[in-house]
C-alpha cells in the first residue's frame, strides 16, 4: 500500500495556482457558452475512460438526443478505446463521429478530449478523476464525474475547488452518485422529510457483494499495466470498497439526513476470503460507524467475496416506523410503498446533463458529491489505521495515497508490487499509519 504522502508535495494543487491556472481558461469558457444560444447547436461530447462503466455513460448520453455527438475518446489502452467505440457506433451510427485522429491513447489523452468536446464524461481511474475535472472546468466544459470524487483527502478538496469554479462560470457538474436522479428514492425520501417515520435515531447501510469486476493477469502485460487493467483492485487507483462502492449508500443516508455530516467514525476492516494477485491491495471486508453531533449513528458495512449473503439496501430507522430504502418501503404507523416508474437513474442524470446544457441552465451536484464522497474517504482511513478518526481532520488535510496523479507514468514501478505468494501488502489497523496532516501554508494563501 502506498499509505503515506510520498514526498509529492510538489505536485498537490493550490489555491493560488488553481485559479491562476483557472484565468487562462475565461476566454475557452466563453466560447463553450456561445456555442449553444438557442440550445440548436450539436453537443459534442468526449469520453475520457473507455470501460464499462464509461462505455455505459457514453451510450446514456447520446440517448439524451440526436443533437448529441461523441466526437472524442480516450483511454490508457487502444484496445478498450476501440471496444467501446464499436460498441457505440453499433447503437447509434449516426451519433458517433470518433475519427481516427479523436481517439487518444495513454495518460495525456485526456488534454485533447477536453480541447475537442463541450461535454466530458470521466469514468476512469478513480484517482484521477479530480485532476480531470478540475482541468475540464478550467477549460470551460460541462463534466459529468464517476464516483468517486477522490481517493483521499487531497482529492476530495481538489474536487470541491472544481465544482466551486463550475458554480462560478456557471457550468454543469453533475456526478455518478446517480440516486439523486432515482424517482422512486425521491420520493420515498420526500416523505421520510415529511414525517413518515418519525425521528430518524439511526441508520443502516449494506453494500455487500461477490468481487467486481477482477481481471486476470497476462503475462504480456507488465506490472504497471496490470495494475491499470485491474485498477479497481488497487488502493492507490481506487480508494478501495468504502469509496468506491458505500459512497453510493453513504450519499443516500446524508440525503435522508438533511445532508447532516457525522463529526467522527471508526473502522473494522480486512481481508479474510478473497486472497491472490487479482485481489490487489484491498480489504474485502469493512463495518464503519459514523457518530452525528445529536448522537445518531450510522453503521456501514460492505464486503467483496463469494457465496456470501448479499444486500445493497439502507434501513432508516425512526421513532414512528421503518424505512426499507432499496425497497422504497415504509412501515410502521405510516405504511407505504412506491408504485411508479423506476426509469433508470444513471440515464437520468445524462438527460438532466446534456438538458442543462441546451438551456443554458446549469446544474451542479456540488453541493452533495464532495461532501458524501469525503466520508467514504473518513471511513476508509479509519478501517485502514484502526483509529478513532474526524471528518474534520480529513476536511483539514492534504494526505493522498501516493503518488500525486501527475506524477504517475506508464513506464514507472507501481507504489505496490506482490510477493512470492502472489498477494500485495495490506494495510494493517493499528500499525499502519496514515498521518492526516494538514495543508501547507500555501494551500491556504
Amino acid at each position: 500500500m502506498s499509505g503515506s504522502d510520498q514526498d509529492h508535495a510538489a505536485h498537490r494543487p493550490t489555491r493560488r495556482g488553481f485559479l491562476k491556472r483557472a484565468a487562462a481558461g475565461a476566454a475557452a469558457l466563453s466560447v463553450a457558452r456561445a456555442a449553444h444560444a438557442a440550445g440548436t447547436d450539436v453537443i459534442r461530447v468526449g469520453m475520457i475512460g473507455c470501460g464499462g462503466r464509461g462505455t455505459d455513460a457514453g451510450g446514456q448520453a447520446l440517448l439524451a438526443g440526436r443533437d448529441v455527438r461523441l466526437v472524442a475518446m480516450a483511454d490508457v489502452f487502444r484496445d478498450r478505446l476501440e471496444s467501446s467505440r464499436e460498441k457505440l457506433a453499433a447503437r447509434f451510427p449516426e451519433q458517433v463521429a470518433v475519427d481516427e485522429d479523436h481517439r487518444f491513447i495513454g495518460l495525456d489523452g485526456y488534454r485533447h478530449v477536453i480541447e475537442s468536446c463541450d461535454v466530458v464524461l470521466i469514468a476512469c481511474a478513480s484517482k484521477f478523476h479530480p485532476m480531470y475535472a478540475e482541468e475540464a472546468v478550467r477549460a470551460g466544459r460541462h463534466v459529468f464525474v464517476e464516483k468517486p470524487h477522490g481517493i483521499d483527502p487531497a482529492g476530495v478538496r481538489r474536487m470541491k475547488a472544481a465544482c466551486d469554479l463550475a458554480a462560478e462560470r456557471k457550468l454543469s457538474v453533475v456526478s455518478g452518485l446517480h440516486s439523486r436522479f432515482d424517482a422512486g428514492y425521491r420520493e420515498t425520501i420526500r416523505r421520510i422529510h415529511d414525517g413518515a417515520i418519525g425521528e430518524i435515531v439511526a441508520v443502516q447501510c449494506l453494500f455487500l457483494r461477490a468481487p467486481y469486476a477482477v481481471v486476470l493477469p497476462d503475462p504480456a502485460w507488465s506490472e504497471m499495466e496490470y495494475q491499470f487493467r485491474n485498477w479497481y483492485h488497487f488502493c492507490w487507483l481506487s480508494g478501495d470498497d468504502v469509496s468506491q462502492s458505500l459512497v453510493h449508500n453513504l450519499d443516500r443516508a446524508s440525503w435522508v439526513l438533511r445532508e447532516e455530516q457525522p463529526v467522527w467514525a471508526f473502522g473494522l476492516g480486512g481481508r479474510a476470503a478473497s486472497f491472490g494477485r487479482p485481489f490487489g491491495d484491498m480489504f474485502d471486508n469493512h463495518t464503519v460507524v459514523y457518530e452525528y453531533a445529536g448522537g445518531r449513528r450510522l453503521y456501514a458495512m460492505c464486503r467483496t467475496q463469494g457465496e456470501t449473503y448479499h444486500s445493497y439496501t439502507d434501513v432508516i430507522m425512526g421513532t414512528r416506523g421503518i424505512c426499507h430504502l432499496f425497497d422504497m418501503r415504509i412501515e410502521g404507523e405510516n405504511p407505504w410503498k412506491y408504485e411508479g416508474q423506476v426509469p433508470d437513474p444513471r440515464e437520468a442524470e445524462q438527460r438532466a446533463l446534456i438538458e442543462s446544457v441546451r438551456q443554458g441552465r446549469p446544474i451542479n451536484s456540488g453541493y452533495h458529491m464532495c461532501d458524501s464522497t469525503m466520508i467514504a474517504v473518513l471511513g476508509q482511513i479509519a478501517c485502514y489505521s484502526g483509529k478513532y478518526t474526524t471528518l474534520k481532520e480529513c476536511w483539514e488535510s492534504d494526505f493522498m495515497f501516493g503518488p500525486a496523479p501527475e506524477a504517475v507514468r506508464m513506464d514507472m514501478a507501481p507504489p505496490v508490487l506482490p510477493d512470492e505468494t502472489g498477494n500485495y501488502p495490506l494495510p494493517r489497523p493499528g500499525i499502519t499509519r496514515l498521518p492526516l496532516k494538514p495543508p501547507t501554508a500555501t494551500a491556504n494563501a
